[in-house]
């Protein structure tokens, strides 16, 4: 496959590697030719292409962050998680895992750009999310470089000083924008905490006034790649572990946590994987669509 002007960088797979199911949660694009991630790095914008052949993770990399991507190409496409180390005598459990032995947990490295969906995806559906963080990144981000035809991820410093209303046409109401506009402007700082644990990095982002626990764990889970972190707060998640796990149509997250505490450090994996069997019985009104422009 011809890669006009871009850098390449190949290494080996060890083990099963399930490449679509492990890049899904990243925030890239399944495109006809590859998987796709753009990111202003430390070292300048860049656009990444992942790809696999038999033996080998491949990475196509443009721009100038070209080489800061492809440094994280093992990272990012799961190579560093090593879905056998966890082990479990639970029978639904251990089925679905010994079932989907290629699931692994990419690392991002990219925390603001993970908290920014988070927060995008707060109280909302999954549609609605989507479509305001098209938004930020058609109104903030710069097009990014390589053959795509891509956009950066939202530029922190236009969001930071971006006026309410701006947010306002992206279905973003108040609250949130204000809490986008707050992380924005200590992007910086917020990004490095790639270079700290999760514990460590929960607690600094829970410190930020609009950024709970539900956030945290939305974040970390890609920027981290931590394979333990929990959705509490979650309209559906609650309630789709607990009827996995005991049966019962409704639960609590307290109930949640009770029966998830003997997998970890692993939670979070093993919520993926009862995610593969649907969600709970419906029992009342789903999480109601809300058009924020209108209001």
């Amino acid at each position: 496959m011809a890669v006009e002007g871009a850098a390449r960088h190949k290494i080996g797979i060890e083990g099963a590697l399930d490449l679509k199911a492990t890049l899904r949660p990243l925030h890239g694009l399944f495109a006809d030719d590859g998987w796709w991630m753009t990111a202003d790095t430390p070292l300048g914008p860049a656009s990444l292409r992942i790809t696999r052949t038999t033996d080998e993770v491949v990475g196509d990399a443009w721009g100038e962050g070209g080489s800061w991507m492809l440094d994280r190409l093992g990272s990012i496409a799961g190579l560093e998680d090593d879905p056998a180390r966890f082990e479990t005598d639970h029978p639904l459990v251990a089925d679905l895992h010994r079932r989907s032995p290629g699931w692994r947990f990419g690392r991002s490295s990219q925390v603001f750009r993970a908290l920014t969906y988070a927060i995008c995806g707060q109280k909302v559906t999954g549609q609605q999310a989507m479509a305001s963080v098209r938004g930020l990144r058609e109104r903030f981000g710069a097009p990014a470089p390589g053959p795509r035809g891509l956009r950066l991820p939202a530029d922190p410093r236009q969001m930071a000083s971006a006026p309410y209303w701006v947010y306002h046409e992206l279905h973003l109401e108040k609250r949130r924008a204000d809490v986008l506009r707050q992380v924005a402007a200590s992007a910086t700082d917020i990004d490095a905490l790639v270079g700290v644990d999760t514990g460590t990095a929960a607690a600094r982002l829970e410190a930020i006034p609009g950024v709970g626990v539900w956030t945290v764990a939305k974040t970390l889970s890609v920027s981290h790649g931590d394979p333990d972190q929990v959705e509490v707060g979650d309209f559906h998640l609650k309630h789709m572990v607990v009827h996995h796990l005991t049966g019962r149509p409704r639960g609590s997250d307290e109930e949640m946590l009770e029966l998830l505490e003997p997998f970890r450090p692993h939670r979070g994996r093993v919520t993926r994987l009862l995610h593969t069997l649907g969600h709970e019985p419906s029992f009342g009104p789903r999480l109601a669509t809300k058009d924020y422009t209108r209001i």
